[in-house]
């Protein structure tokens, strides 16, 4: 691992470059805070409960941790899988990227639900002439003779180079008016930043759950799919698999049923029931059930340390976290960032989150369980 100085004199683990797409719950930003909550800790196995891009995963993989990458998120898995899995010389893919940016596009099931012209009477995310050469890419990896982590290269190239060329605000739930400058752009597939991965990694598609249910760690990484504490918005809005539909289509090759003007897959409407880490509602008790999913979760966690990571837009106010952590181990170090600026502050312990000023911050509590 690489180490150098923070301004206490301690040690601080260096971040690693890592990649990912656009992403609504995205760590990017505050890697360099997670990490350095761990420099200290003596730890070797990490899981990742919520991997989502897998920018977290990538970096406690790079720097030699055994990480455990979960999200029930199919492509969530196949991120996970290239990066994480990857045992061979990153140049061994070229021919494959290469084979696939060579194909000729052809109008198929992408190009009628996704993609759009200017003469298009729905708005789509992108580009006609790049759904083309999507359904081209994706019709002919499944008829080369990949191995899983070929696959998952081969995919994870492709929805990269997607994210490069689309027309939204980075989710898939509605599109722009106008095209965005990129969606111009061709649709060209790069090697993704791969690493040969040295330590003891998985992936798992799995119910958290579930998982902490079968397996121990030394450490738990938690950043759950927080719902909005904005009473009058639609939980569904801020549901991961409405946000990123598109991407579990493209992996799946399904050709679900659609609905709507942004042509959602079925499985992601409103009434099915999301993660309860993203439900909004009480209890007959009065109790938000998210937050009693958390509490459940840490409690059942075969870890000695748990690092949660909470955002000031979720349901539960810091003193309800703070009670959690106490009646399940105790706290080690707690810290505010201030997400617009990218600040690290102290905390003020108040009973509700510090947005009631305006802020929109993210917290990180490391605790050590008993």
């Amino acid at each position: 691992m690489t180490l150098n100085i923070n301004l206490f004199g301690q040690n601080r683990l260096s971040v690693p470059i890592t990649q990912g797409i656009k992403y609504a719950g995205s760590k990017l930003k505050i890697l360099p805070y997670i990490l350095d909550m761990l420099s200290q800790l003596p730890i070797k196995s990490i899981l990742d409960g919520f991997s989502g891009s897998t920018r977290v995963s990538q970096a406690f993989a790079k720097l030699g941790y055994d990480t455990t990458a979960n999200d029930i998120s199919v492509w969530s898995e196949t991120l996970a899988k290239a990066y994480l899995l990857n045992q061979r010389n990153p140049n061994h893919y070229l021919p494959i990227i290469e084979h696939l940016n060579g194909l000729k596009g052809e109008y198929g099931w992408f190009s009628e639900n996704y993609g759009g012209t200017s003469d298009s009477p729905q708005k789509k995310p992108f580009q006609l002439k790049n759904t083309m050469k999507l359904d081209a890419i994706r019709h002919e990896i499944d008829q080369m003779n990949l191995d899983e982590t070929e696959k998952a290269v081969a995919l994870t190239s492709l929805i990269l180079a997607l994210d490069a060329v689309d027309s939204t605000l980075g989710h898939y739930v509605a599109y722009l008016a106008d095209w965005s400058p990129r969606s111009y752009n061709d649709l060209q597939l790069q090697l993704p930043l791969l690493f040969c991965s040295h330590g003891k990694n998985t992936v798992s598609r799995s119910d958290i759950f579930d998982l902490v249910a079968q397996r121990s760690f030394d450490i738990a990484y938690f950043d759950p799919p927080y719902g909005s504490n904005n009473e009058k918005m639609p939980p569904s809005r801020v549901r991961y698999n409405a946000y990123y539909h598109i991407w579990k289509t493209v992996i799946l090759n399904d050709q679900p049923l659609l609905f709507g003007k942004a042509n959602r897959r079925t499985d992601s409407r409103d009434d099915i029931a999301g993660s309860v880490f993203e439900e909004f509602r009480k209890d007959e008790k009065g109790h938000f059930i998210a937050l009693q999913a958390i509490q459940k979760l840490i409690h059942q966690t075969n870890a000695n340390y748990i690092l949660l990571s909470y955002s000031s837009g979720g349901r539960a106010t810091k003193t309800a976290l703070f009670d959690i952590i106490h009646s399940e181990g105790k706290l080690v170090k707690a810290v505010e960032i201030d997400y617009k600026k990218n600040v690290m502050g102290q905390m003020r312990w108040t009973n509700e989150w510090i947005n009631s000023d305006g802020k929109y911050s993210e917290y990180l509590f490391l605790m050590q369980k008993t």
